[in-house]
């Protein structure tokens, strides 16, 4: 039996996670109202998941420079040099290469909130 068929709710699109300092006084099935959550001028915390945006080079992942358009240069956008010579032989971990961009979960700490609207249920954060 999931969350929602014990508490007899109807499933929804979204369903949403966040934390309180306390659950004193909540119920279970409990419409909340933002008003008694948030008030303007509160500092709070948005996490959420970046836009995913693929395979990418490293000039549009780690803003790398290009390399010359003209004068016989085949190497426009190409990465360059990645490492030393023979010693240490190898290239370091977590060096700035080309790879997989966006689709990570970050958050964004300490947005005020600007205004609350109830009519469309909207919290407006700067």
């Amino acid at each position: 039996m999931g969350h929602l068929e014990k508490s007899g709710v109807i499933p929804l699109r979204h369903l949403q996670e966040f934390r309180l300092p306390s659950v004193d006084g909540f119920e279970p099935n409990q419409k909340l109202v933002l008003e008694e959550l948030f008030k303007e001028g509160d500092l709070v915390d948005v996490s959420g998941t970046t836009i995913g945006k693929g395979f990418q080079g490293g000039i549009k992942r780690h803003n790398f420079k290009r390399g010359p358009m003209t004068h016989g240069s085949k190497s426009h956008r190409a990465l360059g040099s990645i490492g030393a010579a023979t010693t240490p032989g190898r290239v370091y971990k977590g060096k700035k290469m080309p790879g997989q961009m966006g689709g990570t979960k970050t958050k964004i700490r300490k947005l005020k909130i600007v205004k609350i609207d109830t009519d469309l249920f909207v919290v407006i954060k700067k």
